[in-house]
């Protein structure tokens, strides 16, 4: 009998937001406009940074990196979501769902990375000025990305791998619009706590080294421009990294806040809010902020406008 409860789960049912069932349809547009919004803004960095000879430089090199990964990022989750609030697409088979979680799991490392190689790069530019374009060199910063997305795909393998050999009984349905490791180690009937130990000493070993990295960049950064006498050159350097800053606080903030307790303490629904709003909002947010507060990207903008 419990052989046959084990391999009866050949595929999970995505539930979405069920705790909004007159609301289907309105998150259908909201979130077919946030997915065609984020593809906009994402295309015009990248776009932008390869036609503007201006933006040829470590930092939007590495810009245009984040905008593919907000991309990719988002294009794992949102057209299944769109297809869940129509009630037509739910259905996900268990390979489909692990490939899925792996994909999630990659790109929230490459984001880390990124993040990490972009605050180096505003740590040279305002407290190493005069060597910034002999360390920040071309080769350099190919390195650095491509090290950023490889290391990031080998990161989660083992986590997918021990889960595809978990048992799957009971109830095939997810509380979730996509399916998050989480929720996937709540639905096995195998013990999980090898994966949820591994989860938090690589999460030590990747998050923690990201985040100590960024915040002493920071800290040089701001006792840099702390050293600056004329409150105008103070403002221009801070203007540097200003962006970057703000989307590190959103996306470490919104991160840590749902990591703070254990797996099996997370709330299905609070998950669910969160995810949404690191794995789709942000990625909306992130050229909006690079673009309203940078005047080389307003400035290639409106270059490229006036062509037209």
């Amino acid at each position: 009998m419990e052989e046959e409860n084990i391999t009866s789960v050949t595929e999970f049912i995505l539930l979405g937001f069920p705790e909004f069932p007159k609301l289907q349809i309105p998150f259908f547009f909201l979130f077919l406009l946030i997915y065609l919004i984020m593809l906009t803004g994402n295309l015009t960095i990248i776009t932008l940074t390869c036609l503007d000879p201006r933006l040829h430089t470590p930092m939007y090199f590495l810009l245009s990196n984040l905008s593919f990964l907000d991309i990719f990022n988002t294009s794992v989750t949102v057209p299944k979501l769109i297809g869940i609030c129509l009630r037509r697409s739910q259905s996900i088979s268990i390979k489909g769902c692990l490939t899925q979680m792996y994909f999630f799991l990659s790109f929230t490392y490459v984001e880390f990375f990124l993040l990490t190689a972009m605050a180096y790069d505003r740590y040279v530019a305002i407290c190493h000025p005069l060597r910034y374009t002999i360390i920040m060199n071309e080769k350099v910063c190919v390195l650095m990305a491509i090290g950023c997305w490889i290391f990031a795909f080998f990161v989660p393998v083992l986590h997918t791998v021990l889960i595809s050999h978990f048992s799957y009984c009971g109830s095939n349905e997810i509380n979730h619009f996509f399916c998050d490791l989480s929720v996937l180690l709540r639905l096995s009937c195998s013990s999980t706590d090898i994966v949820e130990g591994m989860s938090y000493v690589i999460g030590s070993f990747v998050a923690f080294p990201c985040t100590m990295t960024t915040l002493t960049s920071y800290v040089y950064i701001i006792s840099a421009i702390l050293r600056i006498r004329s409150s105008e050159g103070r403002r221009k350097a801070f203007s540097t990294c200003s962006s970057h800053l703000t989307v590190v606080i959103l996306y470490y903030g919104t991160l840590f806040s749902l990591n703070m307790k254990p797996i099996s303490m997370q709330s299905v629904v609070q998950n669910k809010f969160f995810a949404l709003f690191y794995s789709v909002l942000i990625p909306v947010l992130n050229p909006v902020i690079y673009s309203l507060k940078n005047k080389d990207v307003k400035g290639a903008l409106r270059k490229v406008f006036n062509r037209i």
